[in-house]
């Protein structure tokens, strides 16, 4: 009978043996493996099968691992991830493959075909299956923003610390050369003291006006499944399958879905932790159920680790006086007279002749300005013969090797945190979803935030979106 350990058993080993080198810094024999072990596939399950899902997620677990089910209330997305899986490895059996409608019955029906799942969910649903699966020790990959309130990014961070699996937030930037070299540009001084930072995107999800009238769900929907732990309603146009980011119960605005990417520059290189405080100070759009089409959001932060007090600031969607966006994304050419731009940034594109349109960040020093793209590229000091003439920096910050799933799928294996786990990506997580509650709290209302009691001290009405009570059913 042979002794050598089945998968499963190797990537739970793995991941325990790695937690006891870390501890003990020596392997006790036991959790050596032989070569053709470590080469064993991760067993995959992709919860979410819309553009970011099929796209993104089911596209790397073929092609760096084993796609073993797929989950989505609806059906006819089922065809679409099985093309996708088939057009990167054309050899994909697509008849193997288990599908769900419920999540839910993934872990309660298939736990032991799967070791990692990967969420691309609406935001209102990207908790729970990440708790249910570190829960029963499973790998898990959730798309930004890490949730949808702050209590469950406190829990995610938690449970995520005593599981003792690997966790990954679906900032791909962080994974990247750019936000690495801004970071040891900033630390070795290259632009001084840096007091203040502007992040900006052309998207608008947001809107304006009333709920859409109820219409009949679509063949192949399971609209309760859809709706999951937020609070119900009939089905109606703007919601599915991508525009839900507009509304506050199931996504976070344009800052919760590029807030992770754009902003993951100034939370790391700044070592911003907590903001004491977040307002609103520019606003277009907007109605009691959405969020603004137009924002402009400021954070505070007090000195820390030799580092003077900071401002952070957040642009989006198109210039007020201009045509606003009702709903879903701006994406595409957007030029700088239409989309809400900062002044600094108009400024220097004067001077250098690039074009700001799109996502991009500047962090202003008392020695320069440094630049980077929404996922930390093309970082540099401006003007460019500031940046030719400036030192490069000792890479102080450990380089990653395959991409930010295969940094995942590594953790998965080596037990070693992945560099965007949980604990780091629900503090970053918890910053934008600072700036959701500015913007229902409306223009010039500054929320104080006490990070450690985890409560606005200020606005009692907005306090209450901290935390949410789950539809039941979809309690955690």
């Amino acid at each position: 009978m042979s002794m050598k350990p089945s998968r499963r058993v190797f990537l739970q080993r793995a991941a325990v043996g790695a937690a006891a080198i870390t501890a003990a810094k020596y392997v006790p024999s036991p959790l050596v493996w032989a070569a053709e072990d470590a080469k064993d596939k991760v067993r995959v399950a992709v919860i979410g099968c819309g553009g970011q899902g099929v796209g993104t997620h089911v596209s790397n677990a073929v092609k760096l691992e084993k796609l073993v089910c797929i989950v989505d209330p609806d059906k006819k997305k089922y065809t679409n991830a099985i093309k996708q899986a088939q057009k990167v490895d054309p050899k994909f059996n697509g008849e193997s493959l288990k599908t769900f409608t419920d999540y839910r019955q993934l872990f309660d029906k298939a736990k032991d075909l799967f070791d990692a799942v990967l969420v691309a969910t609406p935001n209102s649903h990207h908790a729970l299956p990440g708790m249910i699966a570190m829960k029963l020790g499973k790998h898990v990959y959730i798309e930004k923003p890490l949730c949808y309130t702050i209590d469950e990014a406190r829990k995610l961070s938690d449970l995520s610390k005593t599981a003792k699996v690997a966790t990954q937030l679906g900032n791909q930037g962080h994974s990247g050369e750019g936000y690495r070299r801004l970071c040891e540009y900033i630390w070795a001084g290259a632009i001084g003291n840096v007091t203040e930072s502007h992040c900006w995107t052309n998207r608008a999800n947001g809107g304006t006006g009333g709920r859409p009238p109820s219409q009949p769900v679509p063949d192949g929907m399971d609209w309760d499944l859809w709706i999951g732990p937020a609070p119900f309603r009939d089905y109606h146009k703007g919601l599915h399958p991508h525009d839900w980011h507009d509304w506050f119960d199931f996504g976070g605005g344009s800052i919760g879905n590029m807030g992770c990417h754009i902003m993951d520059g100034s939370f790391w290189a700044m070592k911003l932790g907590m903001p004491t405080s977040v307002v609103m100070e520019e606003a277009g759009g907007g109605s009691p159920e959405q969020f603004t089409t137009t924002t402009r959001l400021r954070f505070d932060f007090g000195a820390r680790e030799n580092m003077p007090a900071f401002k952070l600031f957040w642009y989006d969607g198109k210039k007020l006086g201009t045509k606003e966006a009702g709903g879903g994304d701006v994406v595409g050419s957007v030029d700088k007279k239409s989309q809400n731009i900062p002044p600094i940034a108009e400024e220097w594109a004067k001077k250098t002749g690039r074009n700001f349109a799109g996502d991009h960040s500047l962090y202003i020093g008392d020695k320069g300005v440094m630049y980077t793209g929404c996922y930390g590229e093309g970082v540099r000091i401006l003007p460019e013969e500031q940046h030719k003439a400036t030192p490069v920096p000792a890479e102080v910050v450990p380089r990653v090797k395959g991409g930010h799933h295969g940094d995942f799928f590594r953790g998965c294996r080596d037990g070693k945190p992945c560099v965007s786990n949980f604990e780091y990506g629900a503090k970053l997580t918890e910053l934008i979803l600072l700036g959701g509650l500015a913007i229902r709290a409306g223009k010039g209302n500054k929320l104080e935030w006490d990070a450690a009691g985890m409560k606005i001290t200020n606005n009692a009405d907005i306090n209450r979106f901290v935390k949410r009570e789950n539809r039941k059913g979809w309690e955690a």
